[in-house]
């Protein structure tokens, strides 16, 4: 299984929390990391946008991405919110074979 990283952005940490709970309790991610205090500059519906906001990096792998897109697009304050999966291309195979168990169906 390709493991990946998904980047995500949240309106504030207690969204976060709530989507990487769930996440990580459904076993579409391994662990998500939740970054605090970021600061977005962006255009959206013709005005500048200049608001804080909190990035979460989920550890997943590749089969469990559309379910993942769908979960958090559902729990989700934003009309159209930033779902970014990223290649991981190498790294600690112990930590990678980590992400590849405890992703997607429990083990029996």
């Amino acid at each position: 299984m390709a493991v990946r990283i998904v980047y995500m952005t949240a309106g504030n940490v207690d969204e976060a929390s709530r989507i990487a709970k769930v996440l990580v309790q459904r076993r579409l991610a391994a662990c998500v990391n939740i970054i605090d205090g970021i600061r977005s500059i962006y255009e959206w519906e013709g005005a500048l946008q200049d608001e804080r906001e909190v990035v979460m990096i989920a550890k997943t792998h590749a089969d469990c991405l559309p379910e993942l897109e769908e979960a958090v697009k559902g729990m989700h304050s934003y009309d159209c919110p930033c779902i970014v999966e990223l290649a991981v291309s190498g790294g600690n195979n112990a930590f990678l074979d980590w992400v590849r168990a405890q992703v997607g169906p429990a083990p029996r």
